[in-house]
């Protein structure tokens, strides 16, 4: 089985976190590939930031259709473009988010997330009502750091963190963590030890999910909206992202 893990922003040390992750948890029989774009912003923070980072992460499902893929995972909390790579794809595409939301749900009935910029923390509450969560989510959290302060200035940013955890868990009174960044992947395991509670780290989540959704023979469905999108022209620099 072959599960594509996409960083949508371009820094090439998150993408090795983020693919060290992910194959610590795959099965041994799974290949991840783990990969960014070769276009859009260096750290995914804003609305405008995850606009442009849509047309690079189609582009490498569209390499990964090429290339045999059996499944994708989108590694930004905020999902960005996950109906439209949805479309492409022929198999399961997942968001880290959608799935570290879900996780969490089924070890706790009330989960915080702890993101990084506090002005993300509209996109996940808009994806947390998308997803049906909103019974579930406690509260999101923010540490008020940028992405890039997790490559960067890792152990500031991890005493953060995990300070960030401890006050959900007293002030919050939820059962699970829920971390909010892709650059988060590599410390839900330490976080977990220390407090005694489940932290879900939506990259493992989801390679386990898509490993299990291919294992049950379940693809993308192609009937209704996430049917392949229209053959038509595209204008430009979008000319190569006709589909056909």
């Amino acid at each position: 089985m072959k599960i594509k893990v996409i960083n949508p922003n371009t820094t090439a040390s998150m993408t090795a976190k983020i693919g060290l992750a992910a194959a610590a948890i795959a099965h041994p029989n799974t290949e991840i590939l783990a990969c960014h774009p070769d276009m859009g912003p260096v750290s995914i923070e804003s609305h405008y930031d995850e606009a442009l980072s849509v047309v690079g992460i189609l582009d490498e499902i569209r390499k990964g259709e090429a290339d045999g893929v059996d499944g994708y995972v989108i590694a930004c909390f905020g999902d960005p473009g996950l109906l439209a790579a949805r479309e492409l794809a022929q198999g399961p595409v997942l968001g880290i988010a959608e799935a570290a939301m879900h996780a969490a749900s089924f070890v706790a009935t009330g989960f915080s997330v702890v993101t990084t910029l506090g002005r993300t923390r509209v996109i996940a509450q808009h994806l947390v009502d998308a997803y049906g969560m909103t019974h579930f989510c406690r509260r999101i959290r923010a540490i008020d750091l940028p992405v890039l302060s997790l490559e960067e200035n890792s152990d500031i940013c991890n005493a953060a963190i995990l300070q960030e955890c401890r006050a959900a868990l007293n002030e919050d009174h939820c059962g699970a963590i829920v971390l909010g960044c892709g650059g988060m992947a590599d410390l839900a395991t330490s976080i977990s030890d220390q407090l005694g509670v489940p932290v879900i780290d939506g990259v493992s989540a989801a390679v386990k999910f898509v490993e299990a959704l291919v294992g049950l023979g379940l693809g993308t469905s192609k009937t209704g909206d996430l049917a392949y999108p229209i053959a038509k022209p595209y204008s430009g620099i979008l000319s190569a992202f006709r589909h056909s």
